[in-house]
């Protein structure tokens, strides 16, 4: 009796360690990429040919217009097609870098609109850190000090999500307080570094589900095989103490 109370305790111990490990892991998840910034990086690349490509940048841009044009409106869409069809390279790339800052702006919006959605606040969260990876070295190489500081607003960002735990194991509260105040120093530094007067990111829809459109919830994800391991390994050392107590009977 002695031996199983203290095999029920060690599965105990090993069930609960595994939902703490599973649950405390904070981590900015898998952003799915942020497609803007991915055209973004891949027209610097065109832009950077000798002469400049306009044309293969011209076809990137066109691969996210439709998008940018729904949830920002056709303005800056209009702008950049002129700067493409002038061949005005660094005022291409002036009001590319804004388009970026107007997404991640878009993308704190939703999450403070949607913050009790933990699982789609920290997929948006994930984007615009995504998308502010994109413009990193331009800060850094001009102003270090302020990547510094947008970065450390990102994780403070993060942990002012909170995290609803699994099954109530490793629960933090959220505080939209905190994530208001983290949001507007990430924009307010952003403006500053890229002069934008105004964040007014147009009639973008303020649904967050957009963001999660084809994506799965990390722990609730049955495809992926990461997330049965943990069954797994419990499920044998539930079924190896059954085992070792029928023996222990049967002597």
């Amino acid at each position: 009796m002695k031996k199983f109370s203290v095999l029920f305790f060690i599965t105990f111990f090993i069930i609960n360690a595994l939902s703490i490990h599973g649950v405390e892991a904070y981590s900015y998840g898998d952003p799915n990429e942020e497609k803007v910034a991915e055209v973004y990086k891949e027209m610097l690349v065109k832009l950077d040919e000798n002469p400049p490509n306009f044309t293969a940048a011209k076809k990137s841009y066109e691969s996210v217009q439709e998008e940018i044009d729904m949830h920002m409106g056709p303005e800056p869409s209009k702008l950049i097609l002129k700067n493409l069809a002038d061949e005005d390279k660094q005022a291409l790339t002036d009001n590319m870098e804004k388009l970026l800052v107007l997404n991640i702006a878009r993308r704190l919006d939703s999450i403070e609109n949607n913050f009790s959605e933990y699982e789609t606040t920290k997929r948006l969260l994930a984007k615009g850190f995504a998308t502010y990876e994109a413009l990193s070295p331009k800060v850094e190489a001009e102003h270090p000090e302020n990547n510094k500081k947008i970065r450390a607003d990102f994780d403070e960002a993060l942990q002012a999500l909170g995290n609803p735990g699994l099954f109530g194991v490793g629960k933090k509260e959220a505080s939209l307080d905190s994530f208001k105040q983290n949001k507007d120093e990430i924009l307010d530094t952003l403006k500053t570094e890229f002069k934008i007067k105004s964040l007014d990111v147009g009639h973008f829809s303020e649904s967050a589900t957009e963001s999660n459109a084809g994506g799965k919830k990390d722990w609730t994800d049955v495809s992926n095989i990461r997330n049965w391991i943990p069954l797994i390994l419990i499920a044998a050392v539930i079924i190896a103490v059954v085992i070792f107590v029928v023996r222990r009977r049967r002597k």
